[in-house]
């Protein structure tokens, strides 16, 4: 397993059964070997659902391990997100993008992001978070990643705490939790 030298190989690793450890084994392998990050996120696109799930667990890893040195992939990463159908992949991207968009994150992952057209990840978040199908871990990461660009964009603030009062009519207790969360801080900033 030490020599993974591309996608099609690292794809007949993630296609056995792997738990949290393998998981932290392979990313460690990829980050070593500079693997090229794109030829990871394609791989989150595989019809085996489970396979891409895999693939995505391993990128969260990977990305969150060092955010600075993936850079250069973020507009690619953040442009992926609106294509992925996939449920358990769609938590495992907007996980890491609430982690990009987190105001502790660092200075130069924020400046790149700044530079970056956010609007299909806003417009995929609050189209997640209307969607009734969506499962309640994606509409926390989404909540999340739009309440961190309240302030990219003026008027989230206002629609994500109308949508926020919405999904917590009714919610299970950890919806409420972060509904109650986030109300408590949007209330604060008018």
């Amino acid at each position: 397993m030490e020599n993974i030298k591309d996608k099609d190989e690292l794809l007949w690793h993630i296609s056995e059964t792997i738990g949290k450890s393998k998981v932290l084994k392979l990313t460690d392998i990829l980050y070593n070997r500079q693997f090229d990050v794109r030829d990871l996120i394609e791989l989150t696109f595989i019809p085996e659902r489970v396979i891409a799930f895999r693939a995505a667990w391993i990128l969260e890893n990977l990305v969150l391990s060092d955010p600075v040195r993936f850079i250069d992939d973020l507009e690619f990463l953040i442009c992926q997100f609106p294509k992925v159908k996939n449920k358990s992949c769609q938590r495992l991207y907007a996980k890491i993008i609430m982690h990009l968009t987190e105001p502790a994150m660092d200075k130069r992952v924020k400046q790149r992001l700044a530079c970056i057209n956010m609007d299909c990840i806003v417009e995929q978040c609050f189209d997640l978070l209307i969607e009734p199908k969506t499962p309640d871990a994606v509409k926390a990461c989404v909540s999340e990643i739009l309440f961190n660009m309240r302030f990219r964009h003026i008027w989230i603030g206002e629609v994500l705490t109308e949508q926020l009062k919405l999904m917590m009519n009714g919610g299970k207790p950890s919806i409420q939790a972060k509904g109650r969360r986030l109300l408590s801080y949007l209330d604060h900033d008018n």
